[in-house]
């Protein structure tokens, strides 16, 4: 047992919010409370909670877990979740490496020795993905996903979703397998257009076909589609995943453990996706931390499939990636499209903390991009 004496929280580029718990003992963990755009936010929350929990014992990870959740009368919501997320999270390394063991091992132990990943190509406008994907494919991936669109209108050309298409095909003869964010910006007479078009060429998947509020317009395109649905980063517990699961519209969840409460919540909601046979993908365009402890649930998820990966996403500028602020990148390499399972203490991964201090100071807060369109009206990134 060891008494919190230090919550410390250190924004780095390009868009991370790192958490640092430290005990009366001198033990540490990191976890990542990044929630991107709104870093100022949590921040806030994070001041809170750093001068509450100071003096409560660090292993009680469940009990400050249900007291940040349930303590404040207000709950959920990205906010308060990602603030959450990066002191659970640190507190799961911080009490695995005490006891000098993986955190999957106080998980139940793992039940595979590798996971597969995939990795970003398009950006936020796609363009040629082709060379992009064959770069993805040199460095040992074997899935991929991108945009499906530009920003869209509620009604707009079709041309601008057979260009769509067109890029699937490309990346599809490639050998890769490829999977189609619709990131919530194209509306429902559009979407259910783009479904259509895309069903020849079997996407690994299709992600945000609508917006998670329009819970109705997700039910009707999957009824009438064969191509596996995922969502899931703007849910952010498991009352908010409930409603998908029971209404049989989601193939695949994508929980950002960044934005749900951390390791534990996310251990809750891939066991209930389980129960509804619903796969699990956690969403990750984030920090090493992040991934990290990703990896961690994944080892223990029966109904694991794939893990997104941030090296060299798009937003990864000015010099820092998924491989920065670590001194042990290496447990990032993949070989034909995975990567093999962490094998040290708690995240598996080893803080760059001299490097993470240099870089957090004056960083400034991401902003998130917005897109408009031709009159000047505001459409969705």
């Amino acid at each position: 047992m060891g008494k919190i004496s230090k919550i410390e929280y250190f924004r780095v580029p390009p868009r991370w919010l790192f958490v640092k718990i430290t005990d009366k003992d001198n033990h540490a963990g990191w976890g990542e409370a990044s929630l991107e755009g709104h870093t100022q936010a949590v921040e806030g929350c994070l001041d809170a909670w750093a001068e509450k929990y100071v003096g409560f014992e660090a292993d009680d990870i469940e009990h400050i877990w249900q007291l940040s959740y349930r303590g404040g009368f207000y709950r959920g919501g990205p906010v308060l979740m990602s603030a959450l997320s990066g002191i659970d999270i640190a507190l799961w390394d911080l009490k695995a490496r005490k006891l000098n063991v993986p955190i999957y091992q106080l998980l139940g132990g793992k039940v595979r020795d590798k996971l597969r990943v995939y990795a970003w190509i398009g950006g936020d406008r796609p363009g040629d993905v082709e060379v992009q994907a064959n770069a993805r494919k040199a460095q040992g991936f074997n899935a991929v996903k991108m945009n499906a669109t530009e920003d869209l209108g509620w009604l707009d050309s079709p041309r601008k979703l057979e260009e769509c298409v067109e890029r699937v095909k490309a990346v599809r003869a490639l050998g890769l397998d490829a999977g189609v964010d619709f990131h919530g910006r194209v509306h429902k007479p559009m979407a259910k257009q783009l479904v259509a078009k895309l069903e020849p060429h079997d996407p690994l998947f299709i992600e945000e076909p609508l917006l998670s509020e329009n819970i109705g317009g997700i039910k009707d395109i999957a009824a009438h589609t064969h191509l596996p649905i995922a969502l899931g980063e703007r849910l952010h517990s498991r009352w908010d995943v409930r409603p998908f699961l029971e209404s049989g519209c989601v193939d695949i969840l994508q929980p950002d453990i960044c934005h749900v409460g951390g390791i534990s919540e996310l251990r809750r909601i891939s066991s209930a996706c389980e129960t509804y046979d619903v796969a699990l993908a956690p969403h990750c365009p984030l920090g090493p931390i992040a991934l990290a402890a990703n990896v961690q649930v994944c080892a223990v998820s029966p109904n694991f499939v794939i893990q997104e990966m941030s090296l060299g996403i798009h937003y990864n500028v000015g010099g820092q990636d998924l491989t920065s602020y670590t001194t042990n990148p290496e447990v990032w390499k993949v070989t034909d499209g995975y990567i093999d399972l962490m094998s040290g203490p708690g995240l598996g991964i080893e803080v760059d903390e001299a490097q993470v201090r240099a870089l957090s100071k004056d960083a400034k807060a991401w902003v998130s991009p917005n897109f408009f369109g031709p009159g000047n009206e505001l459409r969705e990134w």
